[in-house]
């Protein structure tokens, strides 16, 4: 063997701007043909599981193969509704960015199957630990108001976070949806440790926890599998595999040579590799975990392969680092337009009620952005009062914050 210099090896994507991407790397496997283990196998017989990709969905929209999940075509259109919902509050949320009404945003555009098929295979009380691209959590929920989630993204006088966090990254703990943190993969390890402790009380709650792609090369993504491995905590580790951390492709955080599900297999966690728009898929995948971790089998690792078709925030150009085409050619499609396909052919769903379900999603959502702005943003200072950045740091303010109380209205006025 001829020896040379080293070299290191730094991965590249497969497109750029002006360049095609070509896909092909996505292992992407036949709708239906994909084998759906019990769901008391043990970890090590996944590892098949995690180099392929669950598919339900096919291209003629029917739903095959062992995945396919019993589920009624009222909670199809459920379904359908939400993903619907999701995407006009996102389209106008980003509109009232660029007039300036809010000062950051974040989309999940081309993602919305993932969070709301997921949390369609949940209970009430479980708990989410999600990041900032996971607000179908929320919005598939009925008892979510839509204003209450405006005014935050508005920083006005009515933000139920009082300024304390940044607009996306919300915080409902009666919807079983953790504060979000602008730290990376912190909720992975605290969704392991909320469901050691559930398990701990003899409770029958579960967790699921969310990362990136880019975000599983940080420590707490690791500490969170040994922890969930070796306690056999009921969570469900979910990896929602966009293909981009900003501008950074998923290859850089180990997804080029192997997969992220393969990850979890390694760590002795059962592990899923999934299409993550493929809302048959989604929910599927979603309820076998589910089983598992209420079963005391373990948690279950699953990477939800999709693509960011958006920018990564209002902060971002995709244009300077990917094609501007790119989710047009993206092998998965479109989430709602498959799912469409499907309730269409089970003679359940139309394009005229499509369109109509995304008027009146439209007018409801402006009415309630309307509503919002009656209670200020950005534009015209109705902001929380100073004394909120004080209040609920202690149950009885100490003096040290009095006296900074005190300072900050002398320096206001």
């Amino acid at each position: 063997m001829n020896e040379g210099p080293l070299r290191l090896h730094v991965p590249e994507p497969t497109g750029r701007p002006g360049h095609p991407t070509d896909f092909s790397y996505l292992r992407v496997a036949a709708a239906g043909k994909v084998r759906r283990p019990p769901v008391d196998t043990v970890p090590g017989k996944t590892i098949d599981l995690a180099y392929t990709l669950v598919r339900v969905i096919d291209d003629d929209g029917n739903a095959v193969g062992p995945w396919a999940p019993e589920i009624s075509t009222d909670r199809l259109r459920e379904g359908m509704r939400a993903m619907l919902k999701t995407r006009a509050f996102d389209a106008r949320m980003l509109i009232a960015q660029r007039q300036k009404k809010i000062s950051f945003y974040m989309q999940c555009l081309g993602e919305e199957a993932i969070a709301i098929a997921h949390a369609m295979a949940l209970r009430d009380d479980d708990m989410c630990f999600p990041t900032y691209r996971q607000q179908g959590l929320l919005l598939v929920r009925d008892d979510i108001d839509m204003v209450e989630m405006m005014c935050q993204l508005l920083s006005n006088a009515r933000d139920p976070i009082k300024g304390r966090q940044l607009p996306v990254m919300y915080s409902y703990k009666r919807a079983g949806f953790f504060t979000i943190s602008g730290n990376l993969a912190t909720q992975y390890i605290q969704a392991v440790g909320w469901a050691m402790a559930s398990a701990i009380k003899g409770d029958t709650k579960i967790a699921s926890g969310w990362i990136g792609d880019g975000s599983t090369a940080e420590s707490d993504f690791h500490n969170a599998l040994i922890f969930a491995h070796v306690y056999r905590a009921p969570v469900i580790l979910n990896v929602v595999n966009n293909q981009w951390a900003i501008s950074t492709f998923q290859a850089i955080a180990g997804g080029e040579a192997t997969t992220f599900a393969a990850r979890g297999v390694g760590a002795g966690i059962a592990s899923l590799r999934v299409d993550g728009n493929d809302f048959l898929a989604v929910h599927a995948a979603s309820l076998w975990a589910a089983e598992r971790a209420r079963s005391n089998l373990g948690p279950t690792l699953i990477e939800w392969v999709t693509y960011r078709a958006g920018a990564h925030s209002t902060s971002d150009d995709p244009s300077r680092y990917r094609p501007s085409d790119d989710y047009q050619h993206f092998p998965l499609g479109d989430p709602i337009e498959r799912l469409k396909k499907h309730l269409i052919g089970l003679g359940v769903w139309s394009d005229k009620e499509h369109e109509a379900t995304r008027k009146e999603f439209d007018e409801q959502i402006g009415a309630a952005l309307k509503k919002a702005l009656s209670y200020g943003s950005l534009n015209d200072g109705h902001l929380p009062p100073l004394e909120t950045m004080f209040e609920d740091v202690y149950k009885d303010m100490p003096p040290h914050l009095h006296d900074q109380l005190r300072q900050a209205r002398e320096g206001r006025g």
